[in-house]
């Protein structure tokens, strides 16, 4: 929801969205300059493009899920289904386009998907068609494969990074 909020509108909402906002933006800010997502994107770049840092994302997403209990106590279909309910309890504070969203997210299960390749591939196939295809990433698969365990090390290694880097900002919002 957040990448659709622009400049001081998240002021609108309540403290604790506004906190979210500005951590989302955080994270993307720090992720997009981090010098191991930058490595990533650039085993993508020649062929996607401008795509690449999109396509890492997702494939970042993949290992997140993959080794979800890594980082969280809590399940990922449990902390999914809390997550699902947080949207539906708080249906009044989201923008029109996650609301558009949500019923396809719920009822194909996005988040549980990322955990294994066919999901990703589903979700890069879905991105594509919203660029008419012309972003090329339902082919990115192909590569999430070939360079498995490079991108499977490199996300280990940011996301400890970004971690770190997140627990400071929270602790300062």
């Amino acid at each position: 929801m957040a990448d659709g909020i622009r400049g001081k509108q998240f002021e609108t909402y309540p403290l604790e969205i506004q906190k979210g906002i500005i951590l989302h933006r955080f994270i993307d800010t720090y992720t997009d300059a981090h010098p191991v997502f930058r490595k990533s994107t650039k085993r993508l770049h020649e062929k996607y493009h401008h795509y690449a840092g999109v396509i890492i994302d997702v494939f970042y997403d993949h290992f997140l899920a993959k080794n979800w209990k890594n980082y969280s106590d809590e399940n990922l279909t449990d902390f999914t289904n809390r997550f699902y309910q947080s949207l539906r309890d708080n249906h009044d504070f989201l923008s029109e386009r996650t609301k558009g969203m949500m019923p396809y997210m719920i009822e194909f299960n996005w988040l549980v998907s990322y955990e294994t390749v066919e999901g990703i591939t589903r979700i890069l196939t879905q991105m594509d068609s919203r660029t008419k295809n012309e972003s090329k990433m339902r082919f990115s698969s192909k590569e999430l494969i070939e360079y498995y365990t490079e991108f499977e090390q490199e996300f280990a290694t940011f996301f400890e990074d970004l971690r770190i880097e997140s627990r400071k900002k929270l602790e300062l919002l």
